[in-house]
């Protein structure tokens, strides 16, 4: 695909379809950005190499050429960047008072020139105050933790988490009183997993100590990412800036591969340990590495010096790892089973290409039994949660490049083979990825079309769609949808449903309908290595055949399931300068079918189903009572109180597990193991805790086995009415055998 006005950029990663980038924020200790080798005194201005990329990124973001709704860098814009500045670093309003805001708003019309000049003295001025207030916080919450008069939980006081709209606090007293709640929640929670008052007071002031470590850790790259990223995102919720780093971070993660050993690494204290050990990779064909195992050393080549990389932030660790492919690293490790003060094992491994395959396209079959006649139907669900693809792989033409397309059509082979009745697409929580994959996933469904419209800035727009005949699968279809699922699934599931291609099951999805593009800073300098970074920028606006646009409405499905996330708190409508939506011509394109006639049947059996289905109306009870939670925006105090919820929720689990037993339903792999044990993840025992991860991956999943059903009933229902099946599919047009 070509769009006019970006051709000049020679444009680096393909058209992106992604929900948005999360800003840097205060960061968990077990995944903080961090400086190598303990805290550092960030700078006062900025480099040369930074000076240089603000003034680049300013060039893209108020050029419309680029950008596709450039806004001019004013005092305007300043004070909307002064204010996601001050969210990023502080959107909890946890650290910050009314004092020191006001003293802040000096800058609050400045911004804009500090952008223009590259002088960003600003940031970092606010960055260090943000600094010295998450140490006087750590300071207070560890001084809590020695008086024991702090932790009675006798009355009716209660914790506020919710302070996103609430007013700056006036002064440190105040500040003091939000933390005190804080701390004696995090003290409470603990409580009631069973823990000992003294290990409770450790584990706390680990957790704390840790808090303002990983702050005092960042790097001026990282204050650097975050404050460009304020001027960016008021450009547009999907405009980021990405350093060299996170760039490769972002390309790794859309072409589901990276050169190294293939181990998932997490910090725990001072130390990074392997969590996962990824199937096919150097560490896995080893054997000489496993979960829980500590790196504390970490070397190059044959007799590259061994650097102790303890206390070393994790990236930097795993930049050291990483390296291009038959490279061999040696690494110091101490195995999961000795004690820490154990002397390490030396291993030396040869980095690989590895491919992320838990992050790729898998299917499973649903078997669906005969019901009062009516006979059993096979159903296959390929569950996708992204649109990958590996750019640089495709522009090789390499025969195993990474594509989301190309493993749903390999799935949809076996499928076929295993002589499904209908195929479910599983996209929720899929949030985007590849506009190419996603044209080219829905040419797998139809016989050649259009499938997307592009406007430009300029208001161009171009038709995308299929070109090559042929069907991957021609038989019933359904897309299972929820409001996780952006941009590139809502192309997918946008055409689909306008095609009248198969049915759309779930909730209204995210309502994302921007094209961004990955632009490399580095380009105009004509840099021989990685100085500048790169820039995630939104450049067109995309349609539905129909016409309609996806933004802020999203995909609304055929047949709903209840909400489980309110739009006024999740998805693109909640951003206040998202594109608002709007409507251009439709385009010609085939009617497979009108499924209107058929959609009150289905809601009838539906209904009829999930009313006796014991899953699905647990779900829906755990969606009404999590909602009703989450208005309230607060959490009691009061130990009786929380330990009377507890005890309801451990006997509501119990109970349904027996009843589990008693119907012969597949019982819950987590069993009764789902109380809050008060933990952060790198506080919990590593090998346990990812072992609980994959279990919890194996729970019932009633929404799917009822879009299945749903499907099913489908096929049923056009089988045995041939008017119906008329109406629905009419025999000129259908693509398959929805009906036989």
């Amino acid at each position: 695909m070509t769009l006019k006005n970006t051709r000049a950029l020679t444009l680096v990663a393909g058209f992106l379809l992604t929900a948005p980038l999360a800003l840097l924020a205060r960061p968990d200790s077990a995944t903080a950005p961090a400086a190598t080798g303990g805290a550092i005194s960030l700078p006062s201005a900025p480099t040369a190499d930074q000076t240089t990329a603000a003034k680049l990124v300013y060039g893209l973001l108020s050029d419309s050429r680029y950008a596709y709704r450039p806004r001019a860098l004013d005092d305007a814009l300043s004070a909307d960047m002064y204010k996601r500045y001050l969210e990023s670093l502080d959107g909890g309003k946890q650290f910050f008072t009314a004092v020191d805001i006001a003293r802040f708003d000096a800058y609050k019309n400045k911004l804009d020139d500090a952008i223009k000049s590259g002088d960003l003295s600003p940031a970092y001025s606010i960055f260090s105050t943000y600094k010295q207030r998450v140490d006087e916080r750590v300071a207070y919450a560890r001084g809590l933790l020695k008086q024991p008069a702090n932790f009675e939980f006798n009355g009716a006081d209660r914790y506020d988490y919710d302070r996103k709209d609430a007013p700056w606090v006036a002064d440190t007293a105040a500040l003091d009183g939000l933390w005190k709640q804080s701390v004696r929640n995090d003290w409470l929670r603990l409580k009631l997993a069973g823990k000992k008052n003294d290990d409770i007071a450790k584990t706390l002031d680990k957790r704390y100590t840790n808090m303002a470590k990983g702050i005092s850790e960042l790097k001026g790259e990282d204050v650097f990412q975050t404050f460009v990223n304020s001027y960016a995102n008021a450009i547009d919720p999907h405009t980021d800036y990405l350093t060299p780093k996170s760039a490769d971070n972002f390309n790794m993660t859309m072409s589901l591969s990276l050169d190294g050993i293939g181990a998932q690494l997490q910090k725990q204290d001072d130390v990074v340990a392997i969590r996962e050990i990824i199937p096919g990779g150097p560490a896995a064909r080893s054997n000489l590495l496993k979960p829980g195992d500590r790196i504390v050393g970490v070397g190059q080549g044959d007799s590259g010096a061994m650097d102790d990389v303890i206390g070393w932030r994790i990236d930097d660790v795993v930049a050291k790892i990483r390296g291009a492919k038959g490279t061999k690293v040696r690494l110091d490790v101490i195995p999961a089973e000795s004690g820490p003060d154990s002397k390490p094992n030396r291993i030396v491994l040869v980095r690989d290409k590895v491919r992320l395959e838990e992050q790729a396209a898998k299917s499973e079959i649903i078997d669906i039994p005969a019901t009062d006649g009516v006979p059993a139907k096979r159903v296959g669900v390929i569950k996708l949660p992204g649109f990958y693809q590996d750019f640089e792989g495709r522009r090789k033409n390499a025969n195993d490049y990474a594509s989301a397309t190309r493993d749903v059509a390999k799935l949809l082979v076996k499928l076929r083979a295993d002589k499904v009745d209908g195929v479910v697409l599983d996209l929720r929580n899929n949030g985007g990825g590849s506009l190419n994959e996603a044209i080219e996933l829905t040419g797998l469904f139809i016989d050649r079309g259009p499938v997307v419209q592009v406007r430009e800035s300029g208001g161009r727009v171009s038709v995308e769609g299929d070109s090559d005949t042929g069907i991957a699968w021609e038989g019933p279809l359904a897309v299972l949808i929820n409001r996780g699922s952006a941009s590139a699934s809502e192309i997918f599931a946008g055409a689909i449903q306008d095609y009248g291609r198969g049915l759309v099951i779930g909730e209204t999805t995210f309502g994302k309908g921007t094209v961004q593009n990955l632009v490399d800073l580095d380009r105009w300098p004509a840099n021989e290595s990685a100085r500048f970074g790169q820039v995630k920028l939104t450049i067109a606006q995309f349609f539905r055949v129909s016409g309609g646009s996806t933004q802020n409405k999203g995909v609304v499905p055929d047949i709903a399931f209840p909400v489980s996330v309110d739009a006024t708190e999740y998805g693109e409508s909640t951003y206040d300068n998202a594109l608002p939506w709007t409507k251009i011509a439709a385009v010609p394109h085939t009617s497979y079918g009108n499924f209107a006639p058929l959609l009150p049947k289905l809601e009838t059996l539906h209904s009829s189903r999930i009313g006796s289905d014991k899953e699905f109306q647990w779900w829906s009870q755990d969606v009404a009572q999590f909602r009703e939670e989450r208005a309230k925006k607060w959490i009691s105090l009061n130990e009786a109180d929380r330990r009377a919820e507890r005890d309801r929720e451990d006997a509501k689990r119990k109970q349904r597990q027996s009843e589990r037993k008693q119907l012969g339903l597949t019982l819950d792999p987590l069993g009764d193991d789902s109380n809050d044990d008060g933990l952060a993840s790198s506080e919990r025992d590593i090998v346990k805790d990812a072992a609980r991860e994959k279990l919890a991956d194996k729970r019932p999943d009633p929404l799917l086995r009822e879009s299945a059903a749903i499907l099913a009933d489908a096929v049923r229902l056009l089988n045995n009415d041939r008017q119906l099946s008329a109406q629905v599919l009419p025999t000129a047009t259908r693509p398959g055998h929805w009906a036989d």
